[in-house]
């Protein structure tokens, strides 16, 4: 049997005793093998792939010097390998990302059984193949979080970042508005304007780029948990895109000032109720076509 036939058999495993001995005599049997060897490091869960790939590569540029008879054969291993690096990669840089529609809630289970309460129209993104290494994830929106206790779990949005250990928090960022409320344990809060650790029942809030002072909060955990907003002199225009996000509408107000402070609640199971609950206190009035609500003074 031919020297290329034997390495054909030899990369279909179908080699019998007698072309095994044969196959061992090839003058190129030790670089063969070493190839070999280079394939198999695709099975461990770490390597270093810049100097695998730069190691078979090197191995194929000194065999095409060598004799052109094995190009199609270095061909192929080149491209079982380059096919198990592109698979390799992908499953490793692939995220995770769960979201919500308006008017709805869902629980994520992380990992490591941490637990992701997600509010409406909000958004987390994680890593589940590096989480051992990297507990962290991108969140866009509002979502209450139970952490298990282990190494740094960080929070990452567009306005700041929180850190914490293991313990139990919220995390609100929409737009220029966010705020973090410590509910057990201690958390870290990073924006590019204000730093600072929370305790249980304190908040970290910015509202336009500017941190604001708050009230120590009394609750046990975020009262949307219970289908209810709850806001404390905060713009007028943050309850109104909170009312949309949970009953899923549009509103109208271009004739009031969106800045004006509201205290208040509103519930998110009667819309009618809820719509009294926010324009009452305000003096006024609502109208409503389809899911398009227009407020307006009395």
């Amino acid at each position: 049997m031919n020297r290329e036939d034997l390495i054909k058999k030899w990369l279909n495993h179908d080699l019998n005793p007698q072309e095994l001995e044969a196959f061992k005599q090839l003058d190129d049997y030790k670089d063969l093998m070493d190839l070999d060897e280079q394939l198999q490091s695709f099975k461990a869960n770490t390597f270093e792939t810049d100097q695998t790939m730069e190691s078979i590569w090197d191995t194929i540029r000194s065999k095409k010097k060598s004799t052109n008879r094995f190009i199609p054969i270095l061909s192929k291993i080149a491209a079982v390998l380059v096919i198990c690096f592109g698979i390799y990669f992908y499953t490793t840089t692939l995220d995770t990302t769960a979201n919500t529609l308006a008017a709805q809630q869902e629980t994520i289970l992380l990992p490591d059984t941490s637990e992701v309460q997600l509010n409406a129209l909000s958004a987390i993104t994680f890593n589940a193949s590096r989480w051992d290494n990297d507990r962290s994830v991108t969140l866009d929106g509002e979502a209450f979080f139970k952490v298990a206790k282990g190494q740094k779990f960080d929070v990452q949005t567009t306005l700041g970042t929180v850190t914490v250990m293991g313990t139990q928090f919220n995390v609100k960022q929409r737009k220029d508005y966010f705020e973090v409320t410590c509910y057990e344990g201690k958390v870290g809060v990073e924006t590019s304007s204000k730093s600072g650790a929370l305790l249980p029942g304190e908040r970290f809030l910015i509202i336009d780029g500017k941190y604001i002072a708050t009230e120590k909060e009394n609750l046990a955990n975020p009262s949307w948990l219970n289908h209810t907003s709850i806001f404390k002199s905060i713009p007028y225009r943050e309850v109104v895109a909170e009312f949309e996000r949970q009953y899923n509408v549009s509103i109208e107000f271009d004739n009031l000032n969106g800045s004006q402070k509201f205290t208040g609640s509103f519930t998110h199971n009667d819309i009618e109720i809820a719509l009294k609950s926010i324009t009452l206190p305000l003096q006024l009035k609502y109208s409503k076509l389809d899911n398009i609500i227009t407020l307006k003074r009395e």
